[in-house]
Parts: structure tokens; sequence; C-alpha cells
């Protein structure tokens, strides 16, 4: 057995609907967007990735981009399975090894994912080479990411905004106490911001438009304390049909988002509401833990601590949070095991 020991190799996967990361050997090798580019005649992928991601909106009839996943579950299974074998073969860059490798993979999944949902991850991974696939749920993932020691019996309330879903969960004790799991994230407010654009400026926008004034611009308050620049957006003008370029500022923004944030919000006192009374006790104390990319929206922090009248932290480098749990959990995968679905 000891002989074929180096042909399997360990990958912790956080399979985003925006973003797929990978670590292996403890390092994020493959940080990509989770999108393919398809050849419509020959079925064949022809680009997976941010070159699937430049292609994006901008095809002719014989090329299709796929976003292989949808609210944090797989929508398209045949792309999934195509992206994440070649974001694995990613790994080694140009030198592919001489045997193609059996991987032993840990995938982190939304806490609110059904069985059915669960088995089509499980078998993509297995399709892409997944010799041993196990499961750990996103807020877990990103609790352990952050530092939180997870088997305390103490409480902590974990707020993960992805692209597609908004995983809120209190831990305790190795083990989700209650959560709350919307498909209300990063996606929601790109749609939110592609609306705003057409409705008040009369102007048509991509997706990929959206995504950079959101990065640029996107804010959780009309007023924050060091304002970003007005960003000048590129477009179609909807009653000439020519295009034309309009400045916005962070407090338009602010008002296009304002509806989603505020599910968000709801969500999130839903959660304290349900969370035992000896455990919201440990949350007063420790605040929420704000992850994943939504936890980059300016002024996210200061909003959600005005609703609760809890302190709120932005976890360090909150992207790659669930990624680096997802990493630890699979080193430590002995002492994790009761963490993780088969």
């Amino acid at each position: 057995m000891a002989l074929f020991n180096f042909l399997t190799q360990e990958i912790a996967i956080d399979l985003g609907t925006a973003n797929t990361l990978i670590i292996h050997d403890d390092k994020v090798v493959v940080d990509e967007p989770s999108i393919v580019a398809i050849d419509r005649r020959s079925d064949k992928v022809i680009a997976v990735g941010q070159r699937a991601m430049q292609m994006h909106e901008k095809t002719h009839e014989n090329i299709k981009t796929v976003r292989p996943l949808k609210d944090g579950v797989i929508a398209d299974f045949r792309a999934a399975e195509s992206m994440i074998r070649e974001m694995i073969s990613m790994i080694y860059g140009p030198k592919k090894p001489l045997f193609p490798p059996r991987y032993r993979m840990v995938i982190c999944i939304p806490s609110g994912i059904t069985e059915v949902e669960k088995r089509a991850v499980k078998d993509s991974a297995e399709q892409a080479g997944g010799q041993e696939v196990k499961m750990i749920h996103e807020p877990m993932a990103a609790a352990i990411g952050i530092g939180i020691d997870v088997e305390e019996p103490n409480g902590n309330m974990i707020i993960d905004i992805g692209g597609g879903t908004t995983e809120i969960a209190v831990i305790a004790l190795s083990g989700i106490v209650c959560d709350q799991s919307i498909r209300v994230a990063g996606d929601e407010f790109t749609l939110d911001i592609v609306d705003y654009m057409r409705r008040q400026h009369n102007m048509l926008i991509g997706e990929r438009t959206a995504e950079m004034i959101k990065i640029h611009v996107g804010s959780a308050l009309t007023d924050l304390e060091s304002p970003p620049d007005d960003f000048p957006v590129n477009g179609r003008d909807l009653m000439t049909g020519i295009p034309k370029q309009i400045i916005v500022s962070y407090s338009e923004i602010a008002h296009a988002i304002d509806k989603s944030i505020s599910k968000i919000e709801e969500a999130i006192l839903k959660a304290l509401e349900t969370t035992p009374p000896e455990l919201a006790a440990d949350i007063f104390k420790t605040g929420l833990y704000l992850t994943g990319g939504g936890a980059l929206l300016r002024g996210l922090d200061r909003r959600i601590s005005q609703k609760t009248k809890l302190p709120v932290r932005v976890a360090e480098d909150p992207l790659r949070a669930v990624v680096r749990g997802t990493g630890i959990a699979l080193k430590n995968i002995d002492k994790f095991t009761f963490l993780m679905d088969e």
C-alpha cells in the first residue's frame, strides 16, 4: 500500500459560486473564477477560470460561458466536473505528473444544502479524480479558518457572505447549533446594480461591469468616513442604443443594494432569535465574525453592528477564510473527522 501512497495527493477545495480556491501542501495554489467556456460545436471545454471570465458576455454563437454553480450548489453537473478537473490540473502548472494521482479531498458546502445537492458535489469530485471525498459546512470551515477553537463550549456566530449564499451559523462544541442559509449574497448585489443602472440611468451594463462597480464603489452605508472616488461606468444607452459613460458614487450603490443587505440583516436577527440563551451570552461578549467576499463591502460591519447592537469583526483576508479552514480540517482530518460528511 505504501508504494501507492505517493500517488494520493491531498487537496482542500472551496467550491464557490463566484470563485473556486484550492489548497495543496498548505498553500493556496488555485484562486480562479468559477466559470467555464465551452465550444458549442464540439461540446469541449476551451477555457476555465480567469480566461473563461475574460470571454464572459463577449462570446459569439459558437462559444458559451457557463457558471456551473448557482446559489452555492451545482446547477450544471458536466460543466462542474470539467471545471473541477481543469482547476485540479492547474495545481501542477505546465509540469504534468507522470502518473495521474488520486485525490483525497475535503470540499466545503453550504449549511442549507439538501441531500441531492450534496450528492451532486460528491459525484462531481469523484468524476474529477477524487478517491476519498469528504465535505465540511462552510461556516464551520470559516470558523476554523479565522482561528476560532470550535471544540470549546463557547458560542461564536459566523456570517459568511459568499457569491451565491449567505451562511449564518452559531458554532459551539464542534457543531452548528443553529443556522440560517439564505440565497442572497454577492451575485444578488451585482444584479441589483445592473437593475439600478437600467432604472435610474437608462443604461444597460453587463455582469462584469456591475462586479467592477461593486468592487470600486460598493458600500452598505450612504455615508462613509473614508469614501472611495467616484467610478466611471461604460454601457449602452437604452434610449439611443449608443455606448455612453456616466459617473457613479458609492452612495448611489448603497441605495441600489440596500434591500438585499436588509434581507441579510433579517436573517442575522432570525439566527440570533433561535440561539440558546447561554450561547447568546457568549455572542454578546465575542461579537459577530464576518467572512467571505461580501465582508469586503465598505461599511457592512458598521451597518450590521448598528442593527444588532453587537460588535462585528471582519476576518483577516475574508475571501480565503473558508478555504484556509478547509485546509486545516484536511491536515487534521482525524481530529475533525466528526465535522465532515461522507
